[in-house]
């Protein structure tokens, strides 16, 4: 083998090495675009289940405070009927 042909085949190796490199970090940054992808669609799903939660919270406690005024209503004209019977 000549040095010409020698030194050919080893920028060839050398390229072909590069190449594959190349792909693969291509390849890992690819993975980790779609990693952070998932994440983030992760996150916006619990952000939209948070934001479910909290109105049914507040709309249970809207109930609640309106149930609890309506009790007061009416504890309010028993005590006063029973004003009136003493």
């Amino acid at each position: 083998m000549s040095w010409p042909v020698a030194i050919l085949l080893i920028a060839v190796l050398l390229v072909a090495g590069f190449l594959i490199a190349v792909v693969v970090v291509g390849l890992f940054d690819a993975r980790k675009i779609r990693a952070a992808a998932d994440q983030a669609d992760d996150l916006r799903r619990l952000v939209r289940r948070f934001e479910q939660l909290a109105e049914t919270t507040l709309d249970a406690q809207q109930r609640t405070a309106a149930d609890l005024a309506e009790l007061r209503a009416r504890t309010a004209s028993i005590e006063q009927i029973l004003r009136t019977v003493e």
